[in-house]
């Protein structure tokens, strides 16, 4: 009973041995460099797993969202950057009451931005840690290099905000052909940061925090010189977006979806996980980096080459697959279909160890 193949399906399966693997990986990889590890949890939503991370030696965590941040706080989980420009008063005072519960520290990519926290922030006792987000290439949110000084000083003018980190997010190697092509968007990530830092020294503004993210890129920034921080969030898992770009072996990857074969006919199998247990996803930033909707562990002759809502839909060639047979699929991006669950399915190699709700799942205010 204890088995995985028990299960019903679909079920979110986490391999606890493979997970254990990943995050001390990117521990030694900061180790190594002498540099901070703050992993974004907007990956995997769990309490447990940002414990874990932490226990391994994370300076802190990573939110997408300020509701992410209020689960993480509430379970004592403090040092929380949230690497999202927000700006709603509603929202900010809600941070507010959390920068009372957990330490917080708040993008910022705007004087716009800027003077709409200060203002909201100027009943509170203490100043409200900010680091500015710098655009590496990916052209979504963050500041031009050239803008960094004038961002930077307009900040220092307010009393209620302590600008003391720069970051940036190399998302656009999600859209790289090659492993050279992600080393050199790494370099140059690295770089928009270590010279951001510079001009606002040069400037008189002290810039302690130097911080870099993007799992295809953390390892490679992580070698720079002036580099302080990386931030990686799917390397705890790695799907086969990261396998189609060649930064993890599907063997690397630690979550996977349990599926069962619900037909069979002479071209195709079906299975129980549709776009609602796998995501539409096949690559991201115009890359198309994997082939079909998730890789099917031990059946390389079957690809699942379509989704609708509840049906994979899948074409193979002499596969022995039968109805009612289970099989795992690496999911194409892990961070999506984490987000679709309720719960993990904690397990040693197929052994069942335990369940762990995904705790932040659907929270996006």
């Amino acid at each position: 009973m204890n088995s995985i193949h028990n299960l019903d399906t679909p079920s979110l399966l986490l391999n606890l041995n493979q997970l254990e693997k990943n995050l001390i990986a990117i521990r030694d990889v900061a180790k190594q460099n002498g540099i901070g590890w703050r992993p974004h949890i907007k990956t995997h939503k769990s309490v447990n797993i940002a414990k874990m991370q932490l226990a391994e030696g994370a300076c802190g965590i990573t939110v997408a969202k300020l509701e992410e941040a209020e689960v993480m706080a509430a379970a004592n989980i403090s040092n929380i950057l949230i690497a999202y420009p927000l700006a709603q008063p509603k929202k900010l005072e809600r941070l507010i009451k959390l920068s009372t519960q957990a330490k917080v520290i708040l993008a910022i990519d705007s004087c716009e931005q800027a003077e709409i926290v200060n203002t909201i922030f100027s009943e509170c006792n203490e100043p409200l840690e900010v680091w500015i987000k710098v655009n590496s290439g990916l052209n979504r949110c963050g500041i031009k290099v050239e803008e960094i000084v004038a961002l930077a000083k307009k900040i220092k003018t307010m009393k209620h905000l302590s600008l003391t980190g720069i970051f940036t997010h190399a998302g656009h190697s999600y859209a790289a052909t090659s492993l050279e092509q992600i080393e050199k968007i790494a370099e140059d990530e690295a770089k928009s940061v270590i010279q951001s830092a510079e001009l606002c020294e040069q400037a008189g503004i002290t810039i302690q925090h130097r911080s870099v993210g993007s799992t295809p890129t953390f390892k490679y920034g992580a070698k720079i010189k002036g580099i302080t921080e990386i931030r990686p969030g799917n390397a705890a898992f790695y799907d086969m977006c990261q396998v189609g770009l060649g930064v993890a072996e599907t063997k690397q990857c630690a979550l996977t979806v349990l599926a069962s074969v619900v037909s069979k006919k002479n071209d195709r199998i079906i299975f129980d996980t549709g776009s609602k247990a796998l995501s539409l996803d096949q690559g991201a930033h115009g890359n198309k980096s994997v082939i079909g909707y998730g890789c099917v562990i031990n059946h390389p002759e079957v690809t699942i080459e379509r989704l609708s809502e509840e049906h994979g839909v899948a074409t193979f060639k002499d596969s022995n697959l039968k109805m009612n047979d289970t099989v795992e699929i690496i999911p194409n991006h892990s961070c999506v279909v984490a987000n679709l669950f309720e719960e993990y399915i904690v397990h040693h190699d197929g052994d069942i160890v335990d369940k762990w709700k995904v705790d932040a799942r659907g929270l996006m205010k």
